[in-house]
Order: structure tokens, then C-alpha cells, then sequence
């Protein structure tokens, strides 16, 4: 009986075999093969762009050379030439995997890869498989192997719109496929892995994996002997050229379009391969009306003033920004760059600019959300008495870290709101400590920073804004802080059309990040860095905000970050160099000696939340606070004094006096006040002269002070630019910051630093 079920079942498959294979025609080539565009739209259905006709050139496989053609064998399939056309284990397993929900996976033959990019599609269903496998039997058993490749050639997706190996070594080295070198042909079938994510111009953050891949290439063309040791010691990697943008996609157009492809990609939408066939029509979260106020504001705020003929700090001038709605986590509006088909990297989704004091709201938000408290025990709260002195050592920790303040100055013992407010680094540098670093972070991947942000490292610096995260991330983080500890995960897409079917989309289910008594108590003080801190230039949106400065390290980046009970957005200016690309200072872009994050990224972010909330009334933060954030508090005394913090006859007996916000170069971009009309003179280097534009180390105290403090020195010659930026700006061992919050060059101290 077993015997005849055996023999009665490889009947049944035989028999299925043998039915599907004369059942099963080959078809005429597919839509792919002659492709449609993506149509992409605003959320009101109007049209933001096309994304261009599919760029193909057919060539016959005598024009790609011998190695190119290996290095795709190596990369896809290194026994083409000797195995099957098809491979019935790989593809069982990848049906499997497919119908289980484990996740797609590729097991097919280079036939069967030909067969779906110019026969059928890429939708991974168990239907297209059975297909693949039948007229992949057919075709290797009807055409040779040299005709299956170059057909795979000339139909596989490269990434850059490029369908073909012909268009693929024109969009990434400028020549035409038979002048490809081996070095060159095996990036290019690297890129056939995951054609967007191994671009490593278009994603700079993929380049280690990029290479392991083309590693991998190469090393496979020497196991087959297609390549000897020697060739292959002497390869180097061979750097693709800079995206050539389609002219339908110039001004924020390829912004947008290429980060609403990045959303479907990488939340598994679809797969790049499968956008790239075109035909979808893919409705955005982008508002129109608000959109244009962004470029509007930009262009309004800053880039009308921008100077490069005259100025050459002005040609490192970039800017980014995102707006989104807290409450559904809708992306509203973004700002990637002057232009898309001038500048290909988006300023708003790139992730290598320190985010500075930003962060620091964070901070607190873990110090509720944990309950932590001081070192001698009392519990943190906006009203929690720290010494804010310059240079003050952390305790507690163990990395010696003795951050400055701005300006080189020393506060003395001012409460948390304060040094909110100023952007204290010595404050919050004990504080992430107190609440314990794990904890911080644990609370920012919470509020929705990616946990693998680049130089997303825990230790007492990450309070001052090490880590190199997106705009985007960081609107996604304070959305989570308005919408009082809720985080909805953002989104760019309405919905995903193709013919008469609608493409599923990700569940964004809410969930509660942190405490709404964290989240809140972390707005009433971010409330009152915009109603008497370093962002009183966001007052002008005539809306009630909660914000935060940040400029970070050397000046390379002035960040805002701020929300009204509905609209969140951050602004980023950014320092780099248009023809390197290298990360640059913005000493004396716009004519001022320094760039602050309350300056023109604030002006910024007002002029645009006035125009998108045009039409709406003033919504007031409804808070919930922490117990104790609402009272003074209580003098401080010798028993309850911070350690090590000042002697205990150096406490004063009464709630310390409130230092005057800076008005100068940190924040308000050095305009008025910065160094020059009152550095020096009436309040020297302490509350305008140094502390903003004065400069760091000779600016502010040294000079900015005494004699020279505005006039000649204070906020020019020595201040901002030369010792204040510069010179002092440096030194990363006590972690010097380059305004108000960005640490020194580096993540951590030296190694003498470490000691104990």
C-alpha cells in the first residue's frame, strides 16, 4: 500500500508536470519589457511628477565583455552555463518562505530571473513561480544560454531608472557597456541585489555593505578562474559618477519623489524592482499649500540673502527641513535642497550632521519618564537646581567629561528650565549621566530616532548631540513629544493604485512612547525656549510653540526644532562644500560671523508654520505635568547640594537669579547684538558679547569683556571666527562645543581623558 501511494504520487506530479508544460506558453513580453512611469501625486491628487520613461538601449551580448559578463555569473549564478534552467530546491524553498510569511526570497536561475523581468513580473505569489518555472523549462530548452544572457542583460533594473547593462554604464560611469572595465562590471552586478540601496552616491549610509557585496563578486570570478589572485589584488573599488536627475523631477519634485520611493522600499511595500515596472499611481501625504509655504520660507528667510559672488562661505550653504501633522504622522511638507537636478542629496533624509542641542529634551524626557534623580538624590524636575559652571567635571560617570558651555561661561547653580532655556551644556551632561545613558537612549529610540542613527553612542557627550540623525528622524521624535508621548510612526502615502487594485499599506497603530506626563513636562519647558530662551525668533508664527536650538560642532549645522499642538517641523542649516562634499563651517555665511539655530533656521520655521496654519486659531498646549514642575523650588542647602558641584558657602540661600537669554550669534544668527552693537560694552562676554558672537575662549571672556568686547574683537576678529569657533572649538578632550550644543570633533574625549 505505502508502495502504491509512493508510485500513485509521482504519477500525480509527473502527470502535473508534463500538463503545466503543455499548458504553459511562453507569452509576449510584458509591460515591464517597454515599461510605464509612476505617477506621483500631491494628497489633494494633483500631479507632483512623473518619474520619467524607462531608459533602455538593447546591445548584443559581443558588445559587453567577457569579465563584465562573468561578474554577473558570479554575482547571480556562477554555473549558468553547466546547471538546469531551472532550480527546483531554491525555488521550493522560496515558495515556502513566500506562502509561510518568512519573507521573499530569490532562489531562481538567471533563466528564471529573464523569464520574470521580461515575461511576467516581480509580484512574489506562488502563481508567478509556477509560471516562471514552466516557461523557464521551455525557453532553455528552445534557446541557448548566450541569448537567455543577453537578454538578461538587457532587461535586469540597475537602479538610476537604468534598464540594461547598456543605460546602467551610462547612468553610473558615463560610457558605454563595452568600454566597462572588470572593476566597473562588478559593481554593476552588485547593484542587481538591490539596485537602490548599493548606489553608494544615492545612499552614502550602504556603502559597507555595497562593498562587501562587490568583495564578494569579485572573489567568486576568482574561484571560477575567471580572474587570477593577482588582477584581483590590484582591483580597486571604481567610484560610480553623480546622479544625473531627470529634468521632470528639478526643483523639491525628485525630493520627494525619490523619499516617497524610499518609504516603499524600505517598508516593504514593494520591492525597487517591482516599482520600477511602472504603472503605479502613489497619492502622497504632501499638502500642496504647505509645500510651496516651505519653499517659500526658505527661499524668503534665506536664500534670497545668499551671496556666493561676494561671500564664498555663502556656497556651503544648504538647508533642510520636514513638517509633519503629530496627530495621524502624516509627512506635510519637506524641504530637500535648492534643487534636485543641481543638489541630489536630500538635506532632509541624510544623516552626517550632528543634531546638537536638539537632543537635549530628550534627556529630560527619559529623566521623568524614569523618575531619576541627582546624585544626592533629588528628584529632576524643570525646577532641579544644577551648577551650570563652565568646564564643571561630570560626576558619576565613568568617562571623564568636562564639557564647555558657549561662550566659555559659567552660570553658577540655575534651575533646569533655565539651562533649558540657554542651552547649558554643563547641566545636561550631568544629567544624562544622573538618569543613566542606556536610559536616554532607550528613550529617544521611544520617541522614534532610529537605533542604528550613525554615532548613536552612549556616554555623557551624547547629551550634547553627537549622533548624526535625519531631519526627518528628529521630526518624527518631537511629533512624538507634541502629540504628549504618543508616537504614530510617520508616513508619506494616502495610498498605492495600479489599475484597479489598491497596494496594501503598513499598519501605523499608535502607541505610547513615553509617559504624557514626560512628554508634556519636556513641552512647558521647550515653551519657554521659545517665550524667553534661544527661540524668541519663533514667536513671529503668531502661534503658541515649544522649541529648541541646536548648532553644532565647528558651526556645520544650526538646527530648530519646534511644534505647535498640531504642526511639528525642524529646520537645518547645513555647512558643506558643493564641489567635495566635505562637511564645511558656516563662519560668515550671510555675512555673519556665526550661524545659530535661533537664527535664520528659526526664521525659517516661522515664516512657514505662519503661513500653513493661516486660517486657524491659536491652539494653547493643553499639559498634564509632572508633580513639582509647576512650583519655584525650594531653596537649596548645604545638606542637599549637588556633589562636587561648589563649595557649600557658595550655595546661595535663596532660587538662583535668572541669567539673560542670548540674543547674539548662537541663536539669533548675530544680526543685532552679536558681538557687535553690545559685546562687550554693557554686557561684555557674558550675556551677548561672548557668549554669542564674543566667541569662545578670547572673545567672550578674555576680551569680549574688557576692552575689545564687540568693537574689534568681541564678535569678529577673535570672537566667533578665530578663537571663538576655531581655535577653542577643537578640542574634543573636555568636549567643546561649537555653539550651542554640537560636541567637539569626535564622539568622545581622547584616551587621557578617560583616567580617572
Amino acid at each position: 500500500m505505502v508502495l502504491g501511494a509512493v508510485l500513485l504520487l509521482a504519477l500525480l506530479i509527473g502527470g502535473a508536470l508534463v500538463a503545466g508544460y503543455l499548458l504553459v506558453d511562453i507569452p509576449p513580453a510584458n509591460a515591464a519589457a517597454t515599461a510605464q512611469s509612476n505617477v506621483y501625486l500631491y494628497s489633494d491628487g494633483s500631479q507632483i511628477a512623473r518619474d520619467g520613461e524607462v531608459n533602455r538601449v538593447n546591445v548584443p551580448l559581443s558588445q559587453v565583455p567577457r569579465t563584465v559578463q562573468e561578474a554577473v555569473l558570479a554575482a547571480e549564478d556562477r554555473d549558468f552555463y553547466s546547471e538546469r534552467a531551472v532550480d527546483p530546491k531554491a525555488m521550493l524553498r522560496a515558495a515556502w518562505n513566500t506562502a509561510t510569511g518568512k519573507g521573499t526570497q530569490s532562489g531562481s536561475t538567471i533563466t528564471q530571473q529573464y523569464v520574470k523581468n521580461y515575461y511576467l513580473g516581480q509580484e512574489q505569489t506562488i502563481k508567478r513561480k509556477v509560471k516562471e518555472f514552466f516557461i523557464a523549462i521551455k525557453l532553455g530548452r528552445e534557446k541557448s544560454k548566450d541569448y537567455i544572457l543577453e537578454g538578461y542583460l538587457n532587461t535586469s533594473y540597475f537602479g538610476r531608472n537604468a534598464y540594461g547593462i547598456q543605460a546602467a554604464a551610462q547612468a553610473y560611469y558615463g560610457k558605454d557597456a563595452g568600454s566597462l572595465t572588470t572593476a566597473e562590471g562588478a559593481y554593476l552586478a552588485t547593484l542587481l541585489n538591490s539596485p537602490s540601496a548599493f548606489d553608494v552616491v544615492a545612499h552614502p549610509q550602504s556603502r559597507p555593505r555595497a562593498l562587501a557585496r562587490w568583495n564578494y563578486v569579485l572573489d567568486g570570478m576568482v574561484k571560477k578562474g575567471w580572474l587570477s589572485e593577482t588582477e584581483r589584488a590590484t582591483t580597486q573599488f571604481p567610484e560610480p559618477g553623480k546622479v544625473r536627475a531627470a529634468a521632470g523631477l528639478s526643483g523639491q519634485r525628485g525630493y520627494l519623489v525619490e523619499a516617497i520611493k524610499d518609504y516603499i522600499v524600505e517598508n516593504k511595500i514593494l520591492d525597487d524592482k517591482t516599482l520600477a515596472e511602472g504603472g503605479y499611481r502613489i497619492t502622497s501625504t504632501i499638502d500642496k499649500r504647505r509645500q510651496t509655504a516651505f519653499v517659500e520660507a526658505v527661499d524668503d528667510q534665506m536664500m534670497s540673502k545668499l551671496d556666493p559672488e561676494t561671500r564664498k562661505a555663502d556656497r556651503l550653504v544648504r538647508a533642510g527641513g520636514v513638517s509633519i501633522d503629530p496627530a495621524t504622522g502624516k509627512v506635510v511638507a519637506m524641504y530637500g535642497g535648492v534643487d534636485y537636478t543641481k543638489q541630489y542629496v536630500n538635506n532632509a533624509t541624510r544623516h552626517d550632521y550632528q543634531v546638537a542641542s536638539t537632543f537635549k529634551p530628550f534627556v529630560f524626557a527619559s529623566a521623568v519618564e524614569n523618575g531619576s534623580r541627582t546624585q544626592d538624590g533629588r528628584r529632576i524636575t524643570p525646577n532641579t537646581i544644577y551648577n551650570g559652571d563652565n568646564r564643571r567635571p561630570v560626576v558619576g560617570g565613568r568617562i571623564r567629561f568636562s564639557p564647555e558651555n558657549e561662550g566659555q561661561i559659567s552660570y553658577g547653580n540655575i534651575t533646569v528650565n533655565t539651562a533649558t532655556d540657554l542651552s547649558v551644556n554643563a547641566v545636561y551632561a550631568q544629567m544624562v549621566v544622573d538618569v543613566g545613558t542606556g536610559k536616554v537612549k532607550k528613550t529617544a529610540i521611544d520617541l522614534g530616532i532610529p537605533e542604528d542613527t550613525p554615532n548613536f553612542v552612549t556616554g555623557p557627550a551624547m547629551a550634547l548631540g553627537t549622533m548624526q540623525a535625519s531631519v526627518l528622524d528628529m521630526t518624527q521624535a518631537y511629533a512624538t513629544l507634541a502629540d504628549h508621548g504618543r508616537r504614530t510612526p510617520y508616513t508619506f502615502l494616502e495610498k498605492i493604485t495600479k489599475g484597479g487594485d489598491t497596494i496594501g499599506l503598513p499598519e501605523r497603530t499608535p502607541t505610547q512612547a513615553i509617559s504624557r506626563e514626560a512628554a508634556d513636562t519636556t513641552t512647558s519647558m521647550l515653551v519657554s525656549v521659545v517665550d524667553n530662551g534661544t527661540g524668541t525668533a519663533a514667536l513671529a508664527a503668531g502661534h503658541p510653540a515649544a522649541g529648541k536650538t541646536g548648532t553644532g560642532e565647528l558651526d556645520r549645522s544650526a538646527w530648530f526644532a519646534a511644534y505647535t499642538p498640531n504642526l511639528v517641523t525642524v529646520v537645518s542649516m547645513m555647512g558643506q562644500d558643493p564641489d567635495t562634499g566635505t562637511l564645511q563651517s558656516l563662519y560668515g555665511a550671510l555675512g555673519e560671523p556665526r550661524i545659530g539655530g535661533g537664527g535664520y533656521p528659526a526664521r525659517i520655521w516661522a515664516a512657514y508654520t505662519k503661513t500653513a496654519l493661516e486660517g486657524t486659531d491659536p491652539v494653547d498646549f493643553d499639559l498634564e505635568l509632572q508633580p513639582g514642575a509647576a512650583q519655584p523650588p525650594p531653596p537649596p542647602s548645604p545638606e542637599s547640594s549637588p556633589p562636587l558641584e561648589t563649595p557649600d558657602d557658595e550655595l546661595t540661600p535663596t532660587p538662583p537669579l535668572r541669567p539673560s537669554p542670548p540674543t547674539g550669534g548662537r541663536d539669533n544668527g548675530g544680526q543685532n547684538q552679536g558681538g557687535q552693537d553690545n559685546g562687550g560694552r554693557t554686557q561684555g562676554g557674558q550675556n551677548q558679547g561672548g557668549q554669542d558672537n564674543g566667541g569662545q575662549d578670547n572673545g567672550g571672556q578674555n576680551q569680549g569683556g574688557q576692552n575689545n568686547g564687540g568693537q574689534d574683537n568681541g564678535g569678529r576678529t577673535q570672537g566667533g571666527q578665530d578663537n571663538g569657533g576655531t581655535t577653542q572649538g577643537t578640542q574634543g578632550a573636555t568636549g567643546t562645543q561649537g555653539a550651542d550644543g554640537g560636541p567637539a570633533e569626535g564622539l568622545r574625549p581622547p584616551p587621557s581623558a578617560f583616567l580617572e
